[in-house]
């Protein structure tokens, strides 16, 4: 299931328009990390994990949706950073990515 919401998040950013070639380039990268790092949880913490891969969804697609809210997608990427906290000591590669990944999109501010 996590798989799913990555690579529906990875069509979603390759086909939006409102995002320029380098930031699509950065964001397909990170999610290609994000990935192993979210089954890493997976093993252990399914539902956490299952979490964490629909807010990484949910959070990119508002962000390259043309009429984007910008409180609700503060609100989503707010959720997913609060959705890794837990994993700090355990993964912290997850909380890096993520991090990143929000950062990312918090700056496209499309």
């Amino acid at each position: 299931m996590t798989d799913e919401h990555i690579e529906k998040t990875k069509a979603a950013i390759e086909s939006a328009e409102n995002i320029p070639a380098d930031r699509k380039a950065e964001l397909l990268d990170l999610l290609s990390k994000l990935k192993p790092a979210i089954a890493k949880v997976s093993q252990t913490h399914h539902e956490d994990a299952r979490s964490i891969a629909r807010l990484v969804e949910a959070s990119a697609k508002e962000t390259i949706r043309a009429q984007t809210k910008p409180e609700l997608n503060k609100r989503l990427l707010h959720e997913l950073k609060q959705s890794v906290e837990n994993f700090e000591a355990s993964h912290p590669e997850l909380v890096a990515f993520v991090t990143k990944y929000s950062a990312l999109l918090s700056a496209l501010g499309i």
